[in-house]
């Protein structure tokens, strides 16, 4: 369904039971990020949150999108499975053979459809220039949020920025993070990787200064179609008009007349960039990996010119440490881009599923029909190569037998199929810019574990693991290993041949001696595949904890250590592949870049939050999650404070 404007979906959230209006005043600075931490990771998202008292003129929504209900709500769906059925059922019509001209009259109404979707540019001025700004714009009169204590400043977090080519005049419409330097300058935060990085390119090389306008707020819909991971040169407002069944209504800026933007819109931030001119040093700030992203230069963005509603509402996003209101716009890609995938790259594929702890594009998990040997290599570089998913670190590949949102069972069954020795592809490609791990900025290795079963093609008899011997002990570790902290071995009691190792390194080449010592001395480790090696201080038996911490800093392919030996009695071979999840420095792991921290609230934050929460109106008290976290920092290279 399409709303009216992002009142009109504010006045839905709040008929539904999931909007509360917070009256008491609370500060954008980190203030709000906190309230809306403590609630995202709650009772399953918790509630949308409308600030009305932020010391500025206009309110500021939040976590509008952190939940299943209020994503199928943005997007008008009862179930996101909805929409991928619906994309399916269109790819399956249109590719249909038309034999006669019935068949082709029958495609006349859905071809009116797709006419019923397409954005229109609209005469004279929408609702978004009620009021008009071009002396002396100011960003400082609207409520941005500085999200956590070590950000180097406020930022537009949800920012629904529109570019156009400079050839061909195609717009592209992304998401990026604007860091306000100033009442009219803004870095411009778009990756190497993103198309409206190639539109500046593009205006480099002409020598033009580049237009661009900001929107804020309107229908949902734009805000998730901004963020969608479509093809080059598709207009992400079809992709809206799709989601709304309803076309988009656009409007010429005022001083950037040649972009439109969303008439319904609440703020519209028009401005340029100028290729010529000196980049700007952006950053860090708390991003969606749960970790500071490094600083970097980027271009800069001048204001010209800010309209807006007569009243409108401001809306706002904090990312960090998952479960974030971000993990559920993922979930709608995830589900929605699952029949384009199927339909044009990867046939084969019957699901997928992107854990939360893996923020993205770090873990991914494909089921797959599988038919022939090899399958599963086929389709992993069909998917590492198709679009965004280029970007994916580790992915699992399943067959047709497993259920893949059923973790402990999808677990045991690639478990069961995988031999690490022959399982397991590594490679090295291009990765998202706010990996952390990789050696190389935007570069780095991936890997593939191919637990589908496997035909006898696949099979390699010289292998074999003994599920019928003692178990591996946590005692029996902690008392020969000094440097393990804890270990978590209970995932053997559940049939997954896995152990979870909290390990202190002090030395150059530690976690290959360890592992191969533990591999090749630990009574029972003939039955266990794989060893994965965490921090000294992550609790290995916090499983989501432990699973994001690991993703997050992990190179596979230059991080893995496979063991094999001989069993002396059976005279197979043995294989146990470790894979290296500590954070890497330049003293022990030759690492030259720098290696942020964990995001967690400060002291001062949490104690005035803590202070005031009686009169937000958000019932029981929910403690800072920050609180949790605060033991996992680094103190010599703290970039939170501790």
């Amino acid at each position: 369904m399409a709303y009216r404007n992002q009142q009109d979906f504010i006045n839905a959230l709040e008929k539904a039971g999931e909007l509360v209006r917070i009256k008491a005043f609370v500060d954008p600075k980190l203030e709000i990020a906190e309230i809306t931490d403590r609630i995202s990771k709650s009772n399953n998202g918790g509630k949308a949150l409308l600030f009305e008292n932020t010391g500025f003129d206009f309110p500021v929504l939040m976590n509008a999108y952190g939940s299943e209900k209020r994503m199928c709500m943005a997007l008008g769906v009862q179930h996101l499975d909805d929409i991928a059925k619906e994309i399916e059922a269109l790819f399956k019509l249109l590719t249909k053979p038309k034999e006669g001209i019935l068949d082709k009259l029958n495609m006349l109404p859905k071809l009116g459809q797709f006419a019923s979707w397409m954005p229109k540019v609209k005469s004279g001025r929408g609702e978004c220039q009620e009021v008009v700004i071009t002396d002396n714009p100011d960003l400082g009169k609207l409520p941005v949020i500085t999200c956590w204590p070590k950000d180097s400043g406020p930022f537009i977090t949800l920012p629904i920025i529109h570019t156009k080519d400079v050839h061909t005049g195609i717009r592209n419409v992304g998401m990026y993070r604007m860091q306000v330097f100033g009442p009219t300058l803004t870095g411009m935060h778009w990756h190497k990787h993103k198309v409206s990085a190639k539109h500046f390119n593009g205006y480099k090389t002409e020598g033009k200064r580049m237009p661009v306008a900001v929107a804020l707020g309107g229908d949902p819909a734009y805000a998730y179609a901004a963020t969608a991971p479509l093809p080059e040169n598709v207009d992400e407002y079809m992709l809206a008009g799709f989601l709304r069944k309803k076309k988009v209504e656009l409007v010429k800026c005022i001083t950037q007349p040649e972009l439109e933007v969303p008439a319904d819109a609440d703020f519209i931030i028009e401005g340029y960039v100028d290729p010529e001119e000196e980049m700007i040093w952006e950053g860090p700030f708390g991003d969606h990996t749960g970790y500071y992203s490094l600083p970097d230069w980027y271009p800069r963005f001048h204001v010209t010119c800010i309209t807006h509603k007569k009243s409108p509402v401001y809306p706002a996003t904090i990312v960090g440490i998952p479960p974030q209101e971000d993990a559920w716009l993922g979930k709608a890609t995830e589900r929605i881009f699952l029949a384009p995938i199927k339909m044009t790259m990867v046939p084969e594929i019957i699901d997928m599923e992107m854990p939360v702890e893996g923020v993205f594009h770090n873990l991914v998990i494909a089921k797959i029909k599988k038919e022939f040997a090899g399958q599963g290599q086929k389709v992993m570089y069909a998917m590492w190569g198709a679009g965004q998913m280029m970007f994916n670190k580790i992915l699992v590949i399943a067959d047709e037998l497993t259920n893949i949102q059923d973790y402990k069972k999808l677990a045991q069954q690639v478990f069961a199929n995988l031999n690490v020795a022959t399982d397991i592809s590594f490679s090295n490609g291009p990765m998202d810019v706010l990996d952390h791990s990789c050696s190389k900025l935007g570069f780095g290795g991936k890997m593939c574990i191919d637990g589908t079963r496997k035909f006898s093609e696949e099979l390699d008899d010289r292998y074999e693991h003994d599920v019928a011997v003692e178990k591996v002990k946590e005692k029996f570790l902690l008392d020969n290993y000094p440097d393990i902290r804890m270990a978590n071995v209970d995932l053997q009691n559940i049939n997954i041949p896995c152990l979870i190792v909290a390990v202190k390194k002090d030395r150059k080449g530690h976690i290959s001696q360890l592992h191969e010592n533990i591999c090749k001395n630990v009574p029972g480790m003939q039955a266990i595949k794989m060893i994965l090696y965490v921090e000294y201080n992550v609790n290995p038996h916090d499983l989501p904890v432990a699973l994001w911490r690991f993703c997050n800093n992990l190179d596979p392919k230059r991080d893995h250590h496979l063991v094999e030996y001989i069993d002396e009695l059976k005279g197979k071979r043995i294989a146990c592949v470790g894979l290296d999840g500590t954070r890497k420095t330049k003293a022990l792991d030759d690492f030259e870049r720098d290696w942020p921290n964990i995001i967690v609230a400060n002291a001062e934050t949490i104690a005035s939050v803590d202070s005031k929460w009686d009169n937000l109106g958000l019932g029981t008290f929910i403690p800072s999650p920050s609180l949790r976290y605060k033991s996992q920092m680094y103190g010599e290279e703290a970039v939170v404070e501790d």
